[in-house]
């Protein structure tokens, strides 16, 4: 009966969830006392009702998670009937003996009456949940269950050994979350070391020998189904600590050489060793492999012909990576080197074989192409005769629809080998068949064609006929245009090749091709890669010098529309992004033509004194200086100085900006010819400091450090002196300065701001936390290790008593968390309730305001409030492991309740952790499905304005969302409540045409994308 009892438990348990948390204080002792009964069948229920409430309530669990776990390492060893100490004995002897040992104690002990297994299986099964649900306990579970696991390596029972390896996948998946989340910083800085992930990390890679020694040995057994765990499992270990089997290699070699090579193997355990046998290729050097290499081949490359696609297709795959082990990329065969000649006869004609069959799967013709590629790139030189029909079979391989596209790629690879490849028989044939996949609509495949022709115009355009070049030159000014920027990107990029390679071709499409460049110069969207390329683009049109259009003729056609935009001929609108790109465009040209910048930079100033200007033309001549400035080109100009202070006391506002970012571009060129000038000006002229300001920032940003070293001192005495101006907007740019000014020297300037803290009104105290947000950036700096010691004391500020220094320190503290979560994961214990204090309403910070007849209510705290609910919504993302979800949740219910602001960010709260924290969402559903629903049903006032039935049409679709993403979660139609709401929603047609526009919308803003690439 009791049997009965506890198996009921775990199902109420595993059925209720959450519900029986609050019982849990009651129930474990009494299932702890049942797990001490001699009866096998009742322990094994006891253990999965430890693993139902691990699972379901995990929170409720923690006080018991030791008693558990001691419990679970008692029992996953218990097996009464059988001595494994007789096996650790026999290790010695001989692998067939002992396998006769195993299968002789196997018989002798399986017999029916023998449970004890079940309570071994169900032991292992709770520690995965537990593994599983508590992230947090990783280290400890390195230093407890890590050992006790691998002691189990040598479980005789099939079906429990595997759930012991599947145990321990676990916990590599675990670290591998925790080390790879945040892998860019730890990767790359000694700041971004994290606090459990690291040393997880370490610990694992200490107990790396003794996996392999558990483990190498079960490789060559019998059992396909342990075999299979162990390659997983070592799969797992590749891709969580790539390169830690590099010495243990020729441990790991006989027993994937069995598994490829036995009769008996199923063909599920030879793909599942050529899997692996690939990531661990992937993860370690070549140099590991090379002594190995006789004894690799012969297998794979019996696999290569194996009559199952699949097999072939995965040593296709093992065989290319084989290819680059032989030669990496950039080795030529030296004395001292690894020879392939030996093995390149064997591996060329198993590929050729399958390269030249059309009757075979796709995947398979695919690898074989890429595979063959690889072999071309890396040991042309050693196939002398063979290597024109391997092309012959590339270029036909081009024409078909089914393969062009790996084909396209494979030649790309070929194109750039460094064994200067002879490409001349088909080049001819493969520009015309290249020219005509510009024109399809499928952008993978143009993308790939576009980089083909660039490499193949680098490498090879002394062999390329400038006629071979016409069906591509003719394809490509349509590809030149603003609605998709990186294939114009690339496009504009093929073209800089060809004006360095072979310049004759490209005069032939300079009219055609010229007007899409400068659309796209005058795009509002030009920016970042697209622009560097028409840079360089034009740079190289000038220099290449075949073309009639010299520096003067692009210079008149980057800037007249400018001149032009007033005329009613003239339909050009301008935007201003387009100004700076022009800018950047006319400074390009100028540095390739130095003779030539004198002359424009006198007609630039004219232009700008010239009062009968347009606007757009003045402001495009100051950028114009500014960046011909950026070079140092120059000097010190009186003349410049005196029209740039002219432009800046302007009354056209557009006029002004252009002048501030023209003189900090200029400054940059001439540091200590414009810089003390600017200082004087920011102390003397308050009306001018504002866009002074910036022109400051400019020069701190872009100026290296040593350059500006120097200046430090008097740049940051004068910072100071305008910290606690009344303009807000001044201050944050006096903070931003401060901010990018202590990277220049962090040791010295980091310690000066944290006095400030101390010193500074509440108007200080808000900048300099505002420069700490500044300090803080998204790739590894010099600073990181000194912000880590010092962060705690600027988050000090959260308890401040300034509303505004709380917002911009909740405001630097989400900075922190987007860009460098290692800064304050440590801190988030004592963070976190001042945090969580802030997301509350204040009714002390609510005032009614008299506006005429009208009352209306002012908030002063929501600033802050929806400063802290960013915070959350970040730290969802980088610092979850360091969160109490269940109190976590409690806030988001409140925020559900909160300002229309508010509840937008906690509905995509909410979203989120359906997705990341599944289980405890389900524990909270109830409460959290009342605000949804009222924020569903709610209808606007019929006499409301418009914006309000916007504003509350927005708000359903976004509490739909999150409705949509509760709903997938597993399990959730268990909740009565839940089950109610999706039933109104099905039956209310309101609510159903939101649902479905809400679903539609996120599967159809995916489609168009994906309908793109396939077309």
């Amino acid at each position: 009966m009791m049997r009965t009892y506890i198996q009921c438990l775990a199902t109420v348990s595993r059925q209720g969830g959450h519900r029986v948390g609050e019982h849990l204080e009651k129930l474990i002792p009494m299932v702890v006392k049942f797990t001490g009964v001699e009866d096998d069948e009742l322990r094994e229920y006891c253990f999965q009702a430890f693993e139902a409430f691990i699972r379901r309530c995990p929170k409720e669990m923690s006080p018991h998670v030791a008693t558990v776990t001691k419990l679970c390492l008692k029992f996953m060893t218990f097996d009464p009937n059988y001595n494994y100490d007789n096996e650790e004995e026999e290790e010695e002897d001989s692998m067939d003996i002992e396998e006769g040992l195993d299968e002789e104690s196997g018989d002798e002990y399986s017999d029916d009456d023998d449970m004890s297994w079940k309570v071994r299986r169900s032991s292992i099964k709770c520690l995965e949940a537990l593994i599983n649900t508590r992230r947090d306990l990783l280290l400890s579970f390195y230093s407890s269950i890590c050992p006790a696991l691998l002691a189990r390596f040598k479980e005789r029972e099939e079906n429990v050994r595997a759930d012991v390896f599947a145990a321990f996948s676990m916990l590599l998946r675990q670290t591998r979350v925790g080390s790879g989340h945040h892998g860019l910083i730890t990767a790359c800085s000694d700041s971004g070391v994290t606090r459990e992930e690291e040393p997880a990390v370490a610990m694992l890679k200490s107990q790396v020998p003794a996996i392999v020694k558990a483990l190498h040995r079960q490789l060559k057994e019998k059992s396909i189904k342990s075999r299979q765990g162990c390659f997983c499992l070592l799969t797992e270990l590749a891709h969580t600590v790539p390169g830690a089997l590099e010495q243990h290699i020729p441990a790991l070699i006989p027993g994937i050489v069995f598994s490829l090579t036995d009769k008996s193997t199923s063909s599920t355990m030879r793909i599942d060793a050529l899997s692996f046998f690939h990531v661990l290729l992937l993860s370690h050097p070549p140099q590991a492999f090379q002594p190995h290499m006789q004894v690799l081949l012969p297998p794979v490359v019996a696999c290569v012909e194996d009559t199952f696609y699949k097999i072939a297709s995965e040593a296709l795959l093992v065989t290319q990576q084989l290819v680059r082990v032989m030669r990496p990329q950039g080795q030529t065969a030296t004395a001292g080197e690894f020879d392939p000649k030996p093995f390149v006869r064997e591996v060329f004609s198993v590929t050729m074989k399958r390269l030249k069959a059309t009757d075979i799967d796709q995947e398979v013709k695919e690898r074989a192409i890429s595979c063959m590629g690889h072999m071309v790139c890396h040991l042309g030189d050693h196939l002398a005769a063979e290597l024109q029909g391997v092309l012959a079979i590339f270029l036909e391989r081009l024409k078909n629809e089914i393969t062009r596209l790996t084909a396209v790629r494979t030649i790309t690879l070929i194109a750039a080998s460094p064994l200067k490849i002879n490409l001349s028989s088909i080049l001819p044939e493969a520009l015309s068949v290249l020219g005509s996949f510009l024109r399809k609509n499928q952008r993978a495949l143009k993308l790939g064609t576009l980089a083909c022709l660039t490499t193949l115009v680098t490498h090879h355009g002394a062999s390329i006929k400038p006629a071979a070049l016409e069906p591509v030159l003719s394809e490509l000014p349509g590809l030149v245009d603003e609605n998709d920027m990186h294939v114009s990107q690339v496009s504009v990029t093929l073209l800089t090749c060809m004006a360095k390679a072979c310049p004759t071709s490209l005069a032939k499409i300079c009219s055609s091709v010229l007007p899409g460049v400068f659309r796209l110069v005058h795009s509002p969207l030009l920016q970042g890669g697209a622009l560097a390329a028409i840079l360089d683009f034009l740079q190289a049109l000038v220099l290449s010098k075949t073309t009639n259009l010299g520096y003067s003729q692009l210079l008149k056609s980057l800037t007249d529309p400018f001149h032009n935009s007033q005329s009613s001929a003239e339909s050009i609108v301008i935007h201003r992004q387009s100004h700076h790109s022009v800018a950047r465009c006319v400074a390009a040209l100028s540095s390739v033509c130095p003779k030539e910048t004198p002359g424009t930079v006198s007609s630039l100033i004219q232009e700008v004194k010239n009062p009968s200007s347009p606007e757009s033309a003045r402001v495009l001549a100051l950028l114009c200086l500014g960046e011909v400035g950026r070079s140092g080109s120059l000097g010190g100009s009186k003349e410049v100085q005196g029209v740039i202070l002219e432009a800046i006391s302007s009354t056209n506002e557009e006029v002004k900006t252009a002048a501030s970012c023209a003189l900090g571009s200029m400054a940059v060129g001439s540091l200590n010819d414009y810089l003390p000038f600017m200082l004087k000006e920011i102390s003397s002229q308050p009306r001018r400091q504002y866009l002074l300001l910036h022109s400051l920032k400019e020069v701190i940003s872009a100026c290296p450090a040593p350059s500006l070293s120097p200046h430090v001192d008097s740049i940051w005495t004068l910072l100071f002196q305008n910290c606690e101006c009344q303009e807000e907007g001044t201050r944050n740019l006096v903070a931003e300065c401060l901010g990018k000014l202590t990277l220049v020297n962090a040791a010295q300037l980091l310690p000066k701001l944290k006095q400030q803290l101390k010193a500074g009104s509440p108007l200080a105290r808000s900048t300099v936390v505002t420069a700490i947000k500044f300090t803080i950036v998204d790739h590894p700096a010099p600073i990181d290790s000194l912000l880590k010691d010092c962060i705690g004391d600027f988050l000090k500020t959260l308890q401040d008593d300034d509303i505004n220094v709380r917002r911009v320190a909740l405001v630097m503290f989400n900075s922190a968390a987007h860009n460098k979560p290692s800064l304050i994961r440590g801190l988030l214990a004592s963070v976190l309730p001042h945090l969580y204090k802030e997301t509350q309403i204040r009714k002390d910070l609510i005032r009614e305001v008299e506006m005429g007849p009208f009352k209306h209510t002012v908030d002063d705290g929501l600033d802050v409030r929806k400063a802290a609910f960013e915070c959350m919504y970040t730290l969802l993302d980088s610092c979850l492991e360091g969160l109490d979800v269940l109190h976590f949740l409690d806030h988001v219910e409140e925020g559900l309740k909160d300002h229309y602001d508010i509840r937008m960010l906690t509905f995509l709260m909410l979203a989120r952790l359906a997705s990341l924290c599944p289980a405890a969402v389900l524990q909270r559903l109830d409460r959290l499905i009342e605000p949804l629903k009222a924020t569903c049903t709610t209808k606007v006032k019929a006499g409301s304005v418009k914006q309000e039935f916007e504003k509350q049409e927005e708000l359903r679709r976004s509490a739909m969302r999150a409705v949509a993403a509760l709903l997938a979660v597993p399990e959730v139609e268990r909740s009565p409540t839940m089950a109610d709401f999706a039933n109104q929603i099905r039956t209310n047609a309101d609510m159903a045409s939101i649902y479905q526009s809400v679903q539609g919308g996120e599967g159809g803003g995916l489609g168009p994308a994906e309908s793109m690439d396939v077309s």
